[in-house]
């Protein structure tokens, strides 16, 4: 291929750096603007009295073992204090017919003068450290909960590379939710006729959440994947799977009420994969 081409099919701020910062405030202040005057009702509701009825219920661990390096494990640390910031803004909030659930439009802007620290964030192909780094956590959470309820996803991004090896992975790769202020957001709507809550808290070891609602649902919700793997490519290895939900009817006799696919991932891989039978080392 002609290179001059490969450089015209470049982001144009992958070919000029510089305007890098320009290009992220511009977003910013369209996703304000969109806040604001768009034509979305924004969920901003908290409620200390839970809805009766519980959607599903989830954990990640908040440590995990990716290097020995020391500054990761900082940063593993300040991850759970931004956590502890964070979530009183998100715990307990209504999602009303209608209303969208905005993740930044809630926490806001994770400076340094509210007392978020740096922790890891993605970026750019390579993990580095940023005010308010390890929050996609809670995206990740979050918006694995939504997946078992039948709110819709109406903003995502999925992270662009995977950066370390599945470690006691039991959900599939690719159901994450990555998060950069604040045009990076995840957006999740309501198109029932009742509300939904969601409750997000923290112990010594596991980020906790779950969706109520306010009346049982008729159905539960599978997540699959299928076609996973590795394929070697001449710029490195890539992750490739794709994301289907099953939606299950509830009661004696219950079946497969319908199948949707939901995501095809494929990105770069910064590590070398480990394949099935070459053992562990």
């Amino acid at each position: 291929m002609d290179f001059s081409l490969q450089m015209h099919r470049l982001p144009l701020t992958t070919r000029l750096p510089w305007l890098y910062p320009f290009r992220v405030r511009q977003r910013q202040a369209f996703r304000w603007l969109r806040w604001h005057f768009g034509p979305e009702r924004f969920a901003t509701q908290r409620s200390g009295h839970l809805l009766p009825c519980n959607v599903y219920r989830h954990q990640s661990k908040l440590s995990r073992h990716l290097s020995e390096d020391p500054q990761e494990h900082l940063w593993q640390i300040n991850k759970v204090r931004n956590h502890a910031l964070a979530l009183p803004h998100l715990d307990g909030i209504v999602i009303r017919p209608g209303e969208t659930f905005s993740f930044w439009r809630l926490v806001g802007r994770p400076s340094a003068a509210r007392g978020f620290v740096e922790g890891m964030e993605l970026s750019q192909g390579r993990a580095r450290g940023g005010i308010g780094g390890g929050l996609c956590q809670i995206g990740n959470l979050l918006h694995w909960l939504a997946l078992h309820s039948p709110l819709q996803i109406t903003r995502r991004a999925n992270h662009s590379f995977d950066p370390f090896p599945d470690q006691g992975r039991i959900i599939p790769y690719g159901t994450g939710a990555a998060l950069f202020y604040n045009y990076i957001d995840l957006w999740i709507y309501n198109p029932t006729d009742q509300a939904f809550q969601i409750r997000l808290w923290l112990t010594d070891t596991f980020l906790k959440g779950e969706i109520r609602c306010e009346k049982h649902l008729p159905h539960r919700y599978r997540i699959v994947e299928r076609m996973p793997g590795f394929i070697q490519q001449e710029s490195g290895w890539v992750r490739h799977n794709e994301i289907w939900r099953e939606t299950i009817a509830k009661g004696e006799g219950g079946g497969i009420a319908s199948t949707e696919f939901l995501y095809a991932n494929r990105v770069q891989v910064m590590y070398e994969p480990r394949l099935p039978g070459e053992g562990v080392p």
